[in-house]
This record gives C-alpha cells, sequence and structure tokens, in this order.
C-alpha cells in the first residue's frame, strides 16, 4: 500500500517540486499539496494523509504556531516531517520536536535523506537529519551546565525505567532505528519494541520523537 503524504508550503514553486519527486517513488501517492493553513486543514479532513511534510521558513506564515494548531486539530491523524533552512542552535529545534514533529530536517537535506524520513515516520519511528542532531546535541550539552546525575534530579520517572528500559532508550536518542537498537543490544525486534512501548507508557510519551527529546533534557545523553 502506497504511503499518502500530504504537502504543505507557502511557497508553490517548492510545494510543486516536492510534489514532482515523491510521485516518482513506486511506494508514495502525493494527495494534495497545500500553501496555506486552511487548506491543509480542509485536506487532512478530505485526503486523510500517513505523513504531513511541511515546509518551515522564518517570517513565514508556516511556523511553530501553525504546527501547533494543525496537530490539535480533530482531522489530524498522521505523522509530521518538517524541513527548515534554519541552522541556528536555539529553543526553536526543541519547540518543533514539543509540537509533535517526528522528523525534522535541516538545509542541505537531499533527496534520499527526505524519503527516508518520510518512510521513517509511517513506520512510527523518529528521523532527524544528522545537522540537526548535532544541534541538538550540541544544545542540550550547553543548556545543561550540570552533570548527568543532576540534570536527572528533575525527572524522577527515569527513576521507574529498569536498566534495559534505559539503554533501548539511549540508544535510540542517538538516533538508531528499533532494528538497529536490537542488533546492537542482540536481542529480538519484538524485545525491543516492547521495551520501547513500556518506556513511553511509564514516562507519558507521545512518540520517538519525544521519547529522543525526554532523553536529553533528562541528562542521559550528555
Amino acid at each position: 500500500m502506497s504511503l499518502r503524504v500530504l504537502i504543505c508550503d507557502e511557497r508553490p514553486l517548492v510545494g510543486g517540486g516536492l510534489t514532482d519527486l515523491l510521485r516518482t517513488e513506486p511506494d508514495m501517492q502525493v494527495v494534495g499539496c497545500a500553501d496555506t493553513e486552511p487548506q491543509t486543514l480542509n485536506l487532512l479532513r478530505t485526503t486523510s494523509p500517513d505523513v504531513l511534510l511541511a515546509g518551515m521558513r522564518h517570517g513565514g506564515t508556516i511556523g511553530l504556531d501553525f504546527v501547533r494548531r494543525v496537530m490539535s486539530s480533530d482531522d489530524w491523524n498522521a505523522a509530521l516531517v518538517v524541513y527548515t533552512p534554519g541552522t541556528k542552535p536555539d529553543d526553536r529545534v526543541d519547540d518543533i520536536l514539543r509540537a509533535g514533529a517526528a522528523g525534522l530536517l535541516a538545509a542541505g537535506a537531499g533527496r534520499e535523506e527526505l524519503l527516508m524520513a518520510i518512510r521513517a515516520v509511517a513506520r512510527e519511528q523518529a528521523m532527524l537529519s544528522p545537522a540537526v542532531a548535532r544541534r541538538l546535541v550540541d544544545w542540550y550539552r550547553a543548556k545543561s551546565g550540570s552533570n548527568a546525575e543532576d540534570a536527572t534530579c528533575g525527572h524522577p520517572a527515569i527513576d521507574e525505567l529498569t536498566p534495559r528500559e534505559r539503554e533501548v532508550l539511549t540508544l535510540t536518542a542517538t538516533g538508531l532505528s528499533a532494528e538497529e537498537v536490537a542488533q546492537r543490544m542482540v536481542i529480538r525486534l519484538a524485545t525491543v519494541r516492547t521495551h520501547l512501548y513500556r518506556v513511553r507508557c511509564k514516562l507519558r510519551l507521545r512518540d520517538r520523537a519525544h521519547l529522543v527529546t525526554y532523553a536529553y533534557q533528562a541528562g542521559l545523553m550528555t
């Protein structure tokens, strides 16, 4: 079954280019291309996409508030990939992930990286481009200003995790897929998915993107 992708970019030429690119992929179907919030909400309701691919740029109308409103709509039932030209390692990356994006790509992301992100979030995985992951790591390390033990004091729920669950959480936060975590830990894929499910339940996190954000905020990655 083809992945149903909805594209949202306020620049029609960019949206059109992405539409042409994705239509060449045999496992993807572009169900619509919008350049405003009302169009996006209407297409979410009428096309039921698996993935929303949204272009966010500084000073544009499609920004963080737009993402929050779209994801809080009654018609939201898709995974979100955001691509942004931003390069500054500030709260913007953290805010986009907190808003619910499962994929985040920065300037310079190529065709293969884009396709990989769409396929990954459709499988309920998280996908950060290497440039974004590097900025996120550097930003959290600089922001922490303390060691891992001090950082975790503000996150008592971490104590509820078993050593195995902590290890799965940490490896996931480095960007490894469930399959790669299973190979690294020499355990079954089903076991990894069970651990991830339990971690999400214990920490009350919605998706893998939130797992990654939580791991850095809790100081597990410093």
